[in-house]
């Protein structure tokens, strides 16, 4: 008596964007390259740091979900690239932030040593 096994496999089936979605995947990011030049040149205060790196989070994104090919994949995976992007962002942002809280006083001793 014999058994046969048969296992399901998928097939991987190579994903070919056009050059079409290409050029405008290009476009968009170089409008928000634009986006994050022209957003330095504005006095914004501590909300140019949140800005850029809002920015960057959304260009990573887009490179991840056309370049590489994420959207075509399981969304899960998609999901999973984005939300690791944007925590990213946001704990660097923290970091940042907290480091600028404390420059002041680092200036202050920095400035006091110099004049002794």
């Amino acid at each position: 008596m014999s058994t046969s096994n048969h296992s399901e496999t998928t097939v991987w089936k190579p994903h070919v964007l056009s050059p079409a979605v290409l050029l405008l995947t290009a476009i968009t990011l170089l409008g928000l390259t634009v986006l994050t030049i022209a957003a330095a040149q504005v006095e914004l205060g501590e909300w140019k740091l949140v800005a850029a790196l809002g920015i960057a989070a959304v260009k990573a994104s887009i490179v991840g979900l056309f370049f590489m090919h994420l959207k075509y994949d399981k969304r899960f995976n998609s999901l999973v690239l984005v939300a690791s992007i944007f925590f990213a962002a946001f704990f660097i942002g923290f970091v940042i932030f907290d480091t600028m809280q404390y420059q002041p006083t680092i200036r202050a001793m920095r400035d006091a040593e110099q004049a002794k």
